[in-house]
């Protein structure tokens, strides 16, 4: 049995997988908010209420919203912060009594979906995470790529590339929470476009929202998604230039905007060196599920 756990912002999420990727227990509790040790607590009752449940003893795989330094061994760049500066996989490990295997949330949803998902026996597979904020994952052959410094992936933190003027002015007014100007999260995250939308209304709305306005024809919200499509386009096509995946496979809130799966394509094309581009672009087949579900396969079939 293969224990997965997905540690949210808000929410950490337990599942539980068979032989064969199918869901044997799921369950959810409280994320705690600033509070390391009852972190730890939390997921060890998550893996607890798992093999209760089951019956069985499971390996058990980590997706956080950050990764481990290769260098020092503790997280960092995690959104939960709470968790930066700390050894998080050694002290689960500890509190588990089992090797504990951790990874980026967004390399947990490229491994989810290369495994039984959109990008089923992919070679290499690019899953993006457009919510709240953006982030990216590799997955080679099933499996996550971390890289020599712990950053694979991390494409929401490169400036968004060919910026047209209204770009260059967004960047200078919208800084990124990293403390750089011009990154591709600032543009292509959900948030991202609702600003995008404010800057051009003055109104301040929900993705949704500025969506359900597109699809009645208005003026202000089809602008709004067009250029958010481009700067989509733009930045994917950066990636097809440096990895040049087999299947992109996007995830979040913004990957429910079914349109981007037609009109994206075709934008992408002009930006790629050569201009030919084919590669499928497909929703995450698991939804919110992926990043739990990818936890659980950072321990592969064995060969």
């Amino acid at each position: 049995m293969r224990i997965g756990i997905d540690l949210g912002g808000t929410k950490t999420e337990v599942i539980a997988l068979g032989d064969e990727g199918e869901q044997l227990f799921r369950h959810r509790l409280p994320t705690p908010k600033d509070d390391y040790q009852q972190t730890i607590a939390t997921i060890a009752e998550l893996v607890r209420l798992a093999e209760e449940a089951t019956g069985q003893r499971g390996t058990v795989g980590l997706g956080i919203p950050g990764s481990i330094s290769p260098y020092t061994r503790v997280v960092k760049n995690a959104n939960s912060t709470w968790l930066n500066g700390q050894p998080f996989d050694k002290d689960l490990s500890e509190a588990l009594k089992r090797e504990v295997r951790l990874a980026n949330d967004a390399n947990c949803l490229a491994v989810s979906e290369a495994i039984d998902g959109a990008a089923t026996g992919a070679g290499i597979v690019f899953a993006v995470i457009i919510g709240t904020g953006c982030g990216a994952g590799i997955a080679i052959n099933g499996r996550s790529l971390i890289g020599g410094n712990g950053t694979a992936g991390e494409w929401g933190h490169n400036p968004l590339p060919w910026m047209d003027e209204d770009e260059l002015r967004h960047r200078e007014e919208v800084p990124c929470y990293c403390g750089k100007k011009g990154c591709i999260e600032t543009f292509i995250s959900g948030t991202g476009f609702a600003t995008d939308y404010q800057r051009l209304s003055g109104k301040k709305l929900k993705g949704n929202e500025i969506m359900h306005l597109a699809e009645q024809q208005d003026p202000v919200a089809e602008l709004a998604i067009s250029r958010y499509e481009m700067r989509l386009a733009k930045s994917l096509a950066h990636i097809v230039n440096i990895l040049d995946p087999d299947v992109i496979v996007l995830g979040g809130g913004m990957s429910n905007v079914e349109r981007l799966y037609k009109t994206v394509p075709q934008l992408v094309k002009p930006w790629v060196f050569g201009g030919e581009f084919e590669t499928p672009i497909r929703k995450a087949v698991h939804g919110d599920s992926s990043g739990v579900r990818g936890a659980a396969w950072l321990w592969p079939a064995e060969k």
